[in-house]
Formats: C-alpha cells, sequence, structure tokens
C-alpha cells in the first residue's frame, strides 16, 4: 500500500493497515507510518547498523494536529524513539510536520509494567482485549505543574519521567497487542542487566 507523503492528501483512513505481521522494522514501518521514510531516515542514523531487538508503532489522527506517529526500537542497550506529528493549522505552511528523536539508554529505566485486561469468550477461553505498558525512567519529568499545585506546600511535585504505550482490540487488534507486549517483555528482560 502506497501512502502520500506528509504535506498530500489530508483524508487519511481512520484505520491503518496493520504492521503486526512484519518482523522486521522497515517493512513494518512501511506498512502502517504515513511518512516512513522520514521515520527509517532518522532512525537508521542513530541505530547505524545495531541489531533491532524488538520494536513497536503508533499512529492515530487528531483532530487538531491531524497525524501523529511513533516508532520505539530497542536494541539492546537503548530505546531509540521517533516521534512525528502534522503542525497544527497557523503554527506553520500547510502540510508540515515535526520530526522528533529521543535516545533513552536501558539503564534509565528502572521499572516495566505491563497490564493486560482479559476478558472471557463465549466458551469460557480468557482472551487478552488491551494492554497498558509503561517504562518508568529515572529522570525527572520536566513538565509543569499545574496553577496552585506546587504552591499549597512550597515546593513543586516531583514525578519520574515515564513511557506509556497501549494497544485494544479496537486501536491496532490482536496482533498488535501480542507485537507490544513481546516488546515489553523483551525490555523488562534487558533492564538491570550489564548492557549489550
Amino acid at each position: 500500500m502506497s501512502s502520500p507523503p506528509f504535506g498530500g492528501s489530508n483524508e487519511m483512513p481512520a484505520v491503518f493497515p496493520d504492521w503486526s505481521p512484519y518482523p522486521d522494522l522497515d517493512s513494518a514501518a512501511r506498512a502502517y507510518l504515513r511518512d516512513p521514510e522520514v521515520a527509517l531516515e532518522a532512525l537508521f542514523g542513530v541505530l547505524r547498523g545495531a541489531s533491532v531487538l524488538c520494536f513497536t508503532l503508533e499512529r492515530f489522527v487528531n483532530e487538531v494536529n491531524g497525524v501523529w506517529q511513533e516508532v520505539v526500537v530497542c536494541d539492546g542497550s537503548r530505546l531509540v524513539l521517533w516521534h512525528g506529528e502534522d503542525v497544527a493549522p497557523g503554527d506553520g505552511p500547510v502540510g508540515s510536520m515535526t520530526s522528533s528523536l529521543r535516545v533513552v539508554p536501558l539503564s534509565t529505566i528502572t521499572e516495566v509494567g505491563c497490564r493486560r485486561r482479559l476478558t472471557r469468550t463465549s466458551t469460557g477461553q480468557a482472551r487478552v482485549d488491551s494492554i497498558d505498558v509503561y517504562l518508568l525512567l529515572s529522570s525527572v519529568d520536566d513538565a509543569v505543574p499545574p496553577p496552585g499545585l506546587a504552591e499549597e506546600d512550597g515546593r513543586a511535585p516531583m514525578r519520574h519521567d515515564a513511557l506509556r504505550f497501549g494497544k485494544t482490540l479496537d486501536d491496532g487488534g490482536p496482533g498488535q497487542i501480542a507485537r507490544l507486549e513481546e516488546f515489553s517483555r523483551v525490555v523488562a528482560s534487558l533492564v538491570g542487566r550489564p548492557t549489550l
């Protein structure tokens, strides 16, 4: 399936192709992302031949900015995150987007959490219908607290930075739920161990 490059048609389908059958990052990104060339160029520029142990992808359309895309790759010693987002109307020329890259050493992950919601089928078999994964980081979230919150006791609340990912049967389907769970297990197996 070919997709328009950024700045192309604004008519994006509400449901995107499933990336979960693709075992390699290149194929999965090209099947799922609107702007795979932008994402892959940024990611491979940092990976520079490092093995991709696992990855997860996300994409959605919001009413303000348009298409939001994310790829998270683990190479055994770090997470490489790419995020692409259409610029809100009025904040730049029509068709503009941002492309951001972040590298997080696995040594900064202090906790990995994975919550699965199970439902029972009519035969009584348990089925995973959603998954939420979080990676708690040792860095501090630098978001500004809401007005009045920091003033209550005279000091600003401190929260650790976290990365959060989720999939449901409606948003991604069983294949992407399984792939996100696999991603969380691989990262969890590496946290606290000597890096590769």
